[in-house]
């Protein structure tokens, strides 16, 4: 009963909100295109995946310059010109925030093919913008600790498809991984490189926590270059523990004092168990909870060390 009620209201709250494609402001349930659209055919978008908090002055969106820049480095790898300059969409993305009287919301830009006609290429079709904001709880980061399973799928590399771009088509590998996790008992996945080594989560960056030193994988593990794993760094930089970005090996998550994911919908969400072994003493520990409350005061304004960050409307 509790999730139809929730799936009414979420209805409700989706039908008045108001989005922008293609240069003008509509009501949500006016954003059609056909379902033989090239890009839901055959995963040709890419996006972002933007956050805004409530602060004491108001709602903050969090680091969207370096959101709209990676939006547009994966516009460029793709070979799609998007027309519209990095102010447009930034203007665009605040202007459907303020519309919607958002607060705390989840901003998603997406660029795809608007374009019907059956074939593979996309060679000079129509290309459109779309930006929604939805109001936005919790993702993994409402349970105290997530259980992990990792993955029989490998993590995709940049022989396949470019993991530096946030693209749409790259999630069919996070996809599958998840509902392998999922009907395993777990709550999440944990994605390998080919050779063996650790790379990320289906939708989240990784981190191992030993002794004083911060752990991630590096950007040759091909992993996303997600901008809350470049946060965690800063803020671990912050609280005097040493960042270190390295291949990890899968056994060193098990032995690990801590684990933890990071991602703009995840934040940071400690890792509990994983494989039925349990990280540390089973309970998120110390350096990963003084790292999310870092984060969580930052991304709310009240810690002004890295007020740059935030975007007040």
């Amino acid at each position: 009963m509790k999730n139809i009620l929730n799936d009414f209201i979420y209805l409700i709250i989706m039908k008045d909100l108001k989005v922008w494609l293609d240069g003008e402001l509509i009501q949500y349930n006016d954003a059609k295109v056909p379902i033989l659209t090239h890009s839901l055919q055959y995963g040709s978008g890419i996006f972002e995946g933007i956050r805004a908090y409530e602060t004491d002055k108001g709602t903050a969106i969090f680091r969207l310059d370096d959101h709209i820049n990676r939006f547009f480095r994966s516009a460029k790898i793709y070979y799609m010109d998007l027309k519209y300059t990095k102010d447009e969409i930034k203007n665009a993305i605040i202007e459907v925030v303020k519309k919607n009287n958002l607060s705390n919301c989840y901003i998603r830009p997406f660029a795809f093919y608007n374009d019907d006609t059956i074939g593979l290429s996309p060679f000079k079709k129509k290309i459109s913008v779309f930006i929604a904001a939805v109001p936005f709880k919790e993702y993994l980061t409402e349970l105290n600790g997530v259980k992990c399973k990792i993955s029989s799928w490998k993590r995709i590399n940049s022989n396949i498809l470019p993991v530096s771009a946030k693209a749409s088509g790259n999630y069919l590998n996070s996809i599958i991984a998840h509902l392998e996790a999922r009907y395993s008992g777990y709550d999440e996945a944990i994605l390998l490189t080919d050779n063996g080594s650790v790379a990320e989560g289906p939708g989240e960056n990784i981190f191992i926590v030993k002794g004083n030193n911060v752990i991630s994988p590096g950007l040759s593990s091909d992993i996303l270059e997600g901008i809350t794993r470049d946060t965690v760094m800063n803020i671990s930089r912050d609280l005097g523990y040493n960042v270190i970005e390295r291949d990890i090996h899968k056994e060193e998550l098990y032995v690990s004092n801590e684990v933890f994911f990071s991602g703009t919908a995840a934040e940071i969400t400690p890792i509990v168990n994983i494989d039925g072994i349990r990280i540390g003493d089973g309970n998120p520990g110390k350096i990963t909870v003084a790292i999310k409350n870092r984060y969580m005061d930052i991304v709310h304004g009240k810690e002004k060390s890295h007020n740059n960050w935030l975007t007040y409307i």
